[in-house]
């Protein structure tokens, strides 16, 4: 899957460095080790920094870098109203 992000991540912790890790992967699950750390993730516009912390652990990262924006409803749309 995404092993390449934690070969990074374990890389940084042997090192002691807190670097940030760039990513588009959406899917990978965050893991203890990722704590701590700053990931920035693409969510096809822009990059978001996300700083993980231990209420994050076993959620994915696109959890945190919302694609869409949900802009409200027509004002016209009658369909579903009495």
């Amino acid at each position: 899957m995404a092993n390449h992000l934690l070969k990074r991540i374990k890389d940084l912790n042997v090192g002691g460095e807190k670097k940030v890790i760039v990513t588009w992967s959406h899917a990978f699950t965050i893991v203890p080790t990722m704590i701590g750390h700053t990931i920035v993730v693409h969510n096809r516009q822009e990059h978001l920094f996300i700083y993980r912390t231990n209420h994050m652990v076993g959620h994915k990262l696109g959890e945190f870098a919302a694609i869409r924006t949900f802009r409200g409803h027509a004002k016209t749309d009658k369909k579903f109203r009495c």
